[in-house]
């Protein structure tokens, strides 16, 4: 018996160690276990996400401030990291428009964009952003992200749309402008070079954008007509930033319209996989850096977990908030040492992995496969490609990200939510990327602020002859001439409890008859400090008025902490209630 017990305390220890190891290896649930039924999604979805991957990689490094390579850099090693340690079967990690705007933002003011010093300072910034998440991750502090609510993260989002939009005009006009996040002063240099526009860059440039729009939007439609498989057309209709990429740089070297029309190109990307890459170890450097890895952290990880929740909850699958931080931390940290930048979840190209098939991390390391090899082998091929097909992949990206629906659903459904989506909106735009988020979170805190100091407070009564006790207000309800029974809404905390104090001495002001309160604590989760020493001075003011305190429906660990701190002998156990109408059937209401 003795034997049979040791067996299976080892069992049960070697299930939990295994489960622990798991959760923070996710790779050897599907990598050790691989079905060969899954192959030919996640090769699928590899191929696809890596064609769209290498031209918007170039594009958004470009964004960001930085040499064209840099974006197929961090596209390598930091896929591999995420697909073997991420949750999501589906996300696919890399460099997004939002993250390359913030990185330029940050960055270009201590150092000019593309320069030697400003690649180290991205490099730092990579780190920082790894550091942070891998810590968030390891000490669970995932739930920080929530101070980014949805109306604030959706007027961000859609501001910065705006201006990485606009800030993409220069090469599409072929024209040269200060490096700016400021709207108002992007538009005014615009504006001044407007004259100075090369028309065959134009063209090249809204040809391409002509090309991506269809893609997007007619030719799904025209292939099913035609009958085309629906595996198919999705390959098919993603494969446009390619095709614009081939027929851009095909353009340019059989007319040579870099000599000709001086057409700017993205001219030599380096061939062969990056060295090993150091950042910068200085204090001073990491702290005028911080701010915006905490934009980055922060943002870049709701964009991820949003998708990676959405797409998970379509197969039924689970995402573990906490271990996406570590993953995406350690992305980073990849993205350090190979010569990358910040990189995230995108959208986009989640969706497409998602819809090609995707079922394991496979799928991303066949990403960075094909994006290694593109590096090693096909680099000499981009020397001809034209900036303004970049600018054009970047604009009709970000013109998804514009998000006016959202200002529709929030302004009908609450007004205070809808203004905080304009501020942060209007604030990005005036003021650049990371103010706006400064602003957008301080408009979150201080909602929460405002809408928690003034609890829902009703005085109810019985519905009927049943045990239901609902607002005098709404329902036709029977109460009682010396009693008046009160709900609050609200977890009690030193905001909201002196507008509690109000609302209940009113009452008993207006109600002289009165000789008990009765305060239902059903959606009560917590009370501090400062709203016990208030509800204590409440109890005082009560008695001195003739008015005796009960409480009833208060939750387990709710009473635990009253009873621990004696607030339960204060008032009386005779005054604690099981249910508001064990209270009032107690008080001869009944």
């Amino acid at each position: 018996m003795a034997t049979l017990e040791a067996v299976s305390s080892a069992t049960i220890q070697r299930r939990a160690e295994k489960s622990s190891l798991s959760r923070f290896l996710p790779f050897l649930d599907w990598l050790v276990h691989y079905q060969r039924a899954n192959l030919v999604g996640d090769l699928m979805a590899g191929i696809i996400v890596a064609i769209m991957l290498v031209p918007q990689g170039m594009a958004y490094a470009l964004l960001a401030g930085l040499p064209p390579q840099v974006g197929l850099y961090a596209s390598i090693a930091p896929l591999i990291i995420y697909g073997l340690l991420g949750t999501s079967r589906t996300l696919a990690v890399g460099p997004v428009a939002i993250v390359s705007l913030l990185v330029v933002s940050g960055v270009s003011p201590l150092a000019e964009p593309g320069s030697a010093a400003y690649i180290q300072l991205v490099l730092t910034l990579a780190l920082l952003v790894g550091l942070i998440q891998v810590v968030m991750g390891l000490v669970r502090l995932g739930f920080l992200v929530n101070f980014l609510s949805h109306p604030v993260l959706s007027g961000f989002t859609s501001a910065a749309a705006i201006v990485i939009g606009f800030s993409q005009l220069k090469h599409l006009l072929g024209v040269s402008i200060p490096q700016t996040e400021q709207l108002y002063e992007l538009l005014l240099h615009l504006a001044q070079r407007l004259g100075e526009s090369n028309p065959v860059t134009v063209s090249i440039g809204l040809g391409s954008i002509g090309v991506l729009l269809y893609f997007k939007y007619g030719l799904g439609k025209q292939l099913k007509r035609w009958g085309v498989s629906e595996r198919l057309i999705v390959p098919l209709t993603r494969s446009a930033p390619l095709v614009v990429v081939l027929l851009g740089t095909g353009l340019v070297w059989a007319l040579a319209l870099h000599e000709q029309a001086s057409v700017k190109i993205v001219a030599e990307v380096p061939a062969g996989l990056p060295g090993l890459t150091l950042p910068v170890l200085d204090s001073q450097v990491w702290q005028l850096l911080l701010p915006t890895a905490l934009a980055i952290s922060f943002v870049g990880y709701m964009e991820s977990i949003s998708v990676a929740k959405s797409l998970a909850s379509k197969r039924r699958q689970k995402i573990d908030a906490d271990q996406e931080l570590i993953a995406l931390g350690a992305a980073n940290l990849g993205a350090t040492l190979t010569g990358g930048y910040p990189v995230t979840g995108g959208f986009s190209r989640s969706v497409v992995n998602f819809a090609a098939g995707a079922n394991t991390g496979l799928a991303s390391l066949i990403t960075a496969a094909l994006i290694a090899l593109t590096v090693i082998f096909l680099t000499p091929l981009f020397y001809f490609l034209p900036q303004a097909v970049l600018a054009a992949i970047i604009i009709v990206a970000v013109a998804g990200l514009i998000d006016l629906a959202t200002l529709r659903h929030v302004w009908h459904y609450n007004k205070a939510d809808a203004a905080s989506l304009i501020v942060t909106f209007l604030t990005v735009l005036a003021l650049g990327v990371e103010v706006g988020i400064g602003v957008g979170v301080a408009v979150t805190i201080l909602l929460f602020l405002w809408r928690t100091s003034r609890p829902h407070v009703a005085v109810v009564g019985r519905l009927g002859q049943s045990e239901t006790y609902r607002n005098i207000l709404r329902h036709p309800v029977k109460t009682c001439p010396h009693v008046v029974a009160m709900r609050v809404d609200e977890s009690l905390y030193f905001a909201n409890t002196k507008f509690l104090e109000d609302c209940v001495l009113g009452i008993i002001a207006e109600r002289p008859e009165v000789k008990h309160l009765v305060l239902s604590g059903i959606a009560i989760n917590f009370i501090d400090a400062s709203a016990l020493e208030t509800l204590a001075a409440l109890v005082e003011e009560l008695r001195n008025a003739g008015v005796e305190f009960h409480l009833a429906e208060i939750k387990g660990p709710v009473m635990d902490r009253l009873k621990a701190i004696g607030f339960v002998d204060k008032i009386g156990p005779d005054h604690i209630h099981l249910s508001t109408h064990d209270a009032m059937q107690a008080l001869n209401c009944v």
